[in-house]
């Protein structure tokens, strides 16, 4: 693969604080590597920022970079995550880009995802959704044999799908009504969908979709942006089977 540098104009959404406007300043930086991650580039930017001392550093969230954390998040050119399909921010490379591009690098937009700082936001809302109903009460005990709970593998491929959500909210973020469904969707199918997360299921869905309500989480009107710009390719159908358990849940619990 080809190797070559770029310089870039970068308009990057500055907000000191929840309670500041904030707005879009422009910074250059040149000699990027077309093989450095998008978080690389940033973190170029941010030592010049130091060396020069005219501006704070951006701040934005980041952890593993490799993709499984889910605290990269950002919109780029207006695409959660930017321009490549099932890729989180960590593992966007800039080869994506072209010498002399233009990009506009912003924070997730949702009532329920309030801007901490530049391109922190507050995702505490997802884990309040997991602490309202996601656990199960099984006693596991001592480790057992893999195969003592005979698990339909269609389930167990489903389940292990809907597992590999990683919060990051880039659902939200496409939403048109920052809706929660295919984050809370993917955290009930993957307990749904197992025998251990039988016990709990009624609660559970009942639970986490009253919290999801509470924070203030749009409705789902199924346009589909949330699967299309899941860096983790999260289904619909995880929608589909949310919507199935909490109308069987509300049934049984009016009973």
């Amino acid at each position: 693969m080809e190797h070559y540098n770029m310089n870039l104009n970068l308009k990057v959404w500055r907000q000191k604080n929840k309670n500041d406007k904030g707005s879009l300043v422009d910074y250059k930086v040149s000699g990027i590597s077309s093989e450095m991650s998008f978080l690389e580039m940033i973190d170029v930017l941010n030592e010049k920022l130091v060396a020069d001392g005219k501006d704070e550093p951006i701040a934005f969230d980041h952890d593993c970079r490799e993709g499984i954390c889910g605290m990269c998040s950002m919109y780029i050119n207006g695409r959660p995550h930017g321009p490549w399909a099932g890729t989180t921010t960590c593992q966007l490379h800039m080869r994506a880009f072209k010498d002399g591009d233009t990009i506009v690098i912003e924070p997730w937009r949702a009532k329920a995802f309030p801007v901490i700082k530049d391109l922190v936001v507050d995702r505490t809302a997802f884990d309040r959704i997991i602490q309202a109903g996601g656990y199960i009460s099984v006693n596991t005990g001592n480790a057992v044999d893999a195969n003592a709970i005979p698990i339909p593998k269609d389930d167990a491929d489903k389940a292990f799908a809907a597992a590999a959500c990683i919060g990051c909210g880039a659902c939200v973020a496409a939403c048109k009504n920052a809706s929660a469904m295919l984050f809370v969707s993917a955290k009930v199918s993957q307990l749904a969908l197992l025998p251990q997360g039988k016990p709990e299921a009624q609660k559970r869905v009942l639970d986490m979709v009253a919290q999801m309500d509470k924070e203030g989480f749009g409705s789902c009107t199924n346009t589909g942006a949330c699967e299309a710009e899941c860096p983790k390719e999260i289904s619909l159908e995880n929608i589909a089977r949310l919507n199935r358990e909490f109308t069987s849940a509300s049934i049984m619990s009016e009973e």
